[in-house]
């Protein structure tokens, strides 16, 4: 069985192992031997675990995911060259991973569905190992491998940020039906309803068509399709991933 280490304990990380678990032999490295314990105890797997300092990566495919300005501490807390590096560290440049680590590296940018296995996983770098990240990324969710670290950033601010623009999209449909006068766990039910049933047909169907097929003439869709328009909507999502994408290359 092949084997990953994981360096760092935080939620991303623990998303990844779950995902993992079942097909590789994990490993993982961390500052808190207490929270490391918990960490294997919550995974419900049979792992390894260690503390950072001194920790050897010498031939092994890591999988980095701590936050981007810890970079420099954990980094120098490793020994060690790896085979390969797998940064899933938003805005941090390949660039500046090989200052930290001498070896291939593969930028990788998963999201928070990762934490159920539905994540969709964007990938760039060293394309000697393409295949195998995409073997192991494909264990929480979809992967996508894009031709350059700006796609990448794009990708970032697209499937990375989108939760955060769904969920408010989510929230203000409830908060709408709420006052109008249906009940809140009513109106709860039914958005999350309502995106379960939209994902299964965006696999097969363009949104365009989508939404002319949903909207009959002078009819509620029409209408309210009309207030969204006339409130910027369309426009309020294109800016969000333009800022996102700004923010992203502040970052690298």
């Amino acid at each position: 069985m092949k084997k990953v280490t994981i360096i760092g304990n935080g939620n991303m990380a623990f998303a990844i192992a779950k995902g993992l678990k079942n097909k590789f032999e994990i490993e993982v490295a961390g500052r808190d031997i207490e929270k490391l314990k918990k960490f294997k105890e919550n995974l419900k797997a049979d792992i390894n675990y260690y503390l950072l300092e001194g920790f050897d990566i010498t031939d092994k495919e890591v999988i980095f995911a701590v936050k981007p300005n810890n970079l420099d501490e954990v980094s120098s807390k490793l020994s060690g060259s790896a085979k390969v590096v797998y940064s899933v560290m938003a805005g941090v440049s390949i660039e500046r991973l090989k200052e930290k680590f001498d070896t291939s590296i593969v930028r990788v940018m998963p999201n928070m569905a990762a934490t159920i296995s539905k994540s969709m996983t964007t990938l760039t770098g060293d394309e000697t190992f393409k295949e195998s990240a995409v073997e192991i990324f494909n264990c929480i969710g979809k992967t996508l491998w894009l031709g350059s670290q700006k796609e990448l950033d794009i990708a970032t601010a697209l499937a990375g940020s989108g939760p955060a623009y769904l969920a408010l999209v989510a929230e203000a449909l409830t908060d709408g039906a709420v006052k109008q006068g249906l009940k809140r766990e009513d109106a709860k039910i039914l958005t999350q309803g309502l995106f379960e049933g939209f994902g299964e047909i965006l696999k097969t169907t363009h949104p365009a068509i989508l939404k002319d097929n949903v909207m009959s003439p002078g009819g509620t869709t029409a209408a309210g399709y009309a207030a969204l328009e006339e409130n910027k909507t369309r426009d309020g999502f294109i800016k969000a991933i333009e800022t996102a994408y700004k923010r992203a290359k502040e970052l690298s």
